[in-house]
């Protein structure tokens, strides 16, 4: 499964203020997901809203590639924080297995690295 979703208030001509996920049944009891572009207040309800879907419909643990991930603010943090406790109440997981530096810095200056890898 792969979903796209851009802002529509930006010119089609550029990729800024899109973001794409990619959903992928990893190894047994994992499902990878690659997500690149912008996490912003725009995006991060898409990308809640299709962690949340995979979560349920595949009943893994999430394993989430934010390599690609040119920018991420607290909207974003906020969709990850909140899928990661759905997903710890419904005994499964939410892990950050690669991020790049916009990711890595948000979660260092939040001081939640330890939650979500």
């Amino acid at each position: 499964m792969t979903g796209i979703m851009c802002d529509p208030r930006l010119e089609s001509s550029t990729t800024a203020g899109c973001i794409e996920i990619g959903v992928v049944a990893g190894a047994p009891g994992t499902v990878l997901v690659c997500v690149s572009g912008e996490i912003d207040l725009h995006t991060a309800g898409f990308l809640r809203d299709t962690l949340l879907i995979a979560l349920a419909s595949h009943r893994a643990t999430l394993l989430l590639d934010l390599r690609q991930v040119s920018f991420c603010d607290c909207a974003g943090l906020n969709a990850l924080l909140t899928v990661s406790e759905t997903a710890r109440r419904a005994g499964r997981g939410l892990r950050v297995t690669a991020a790049g530096r916009p990711v890595r810095r948000l979660l260092h200056l939040t001081d939640t690295t330890f939650v979500l890898t």
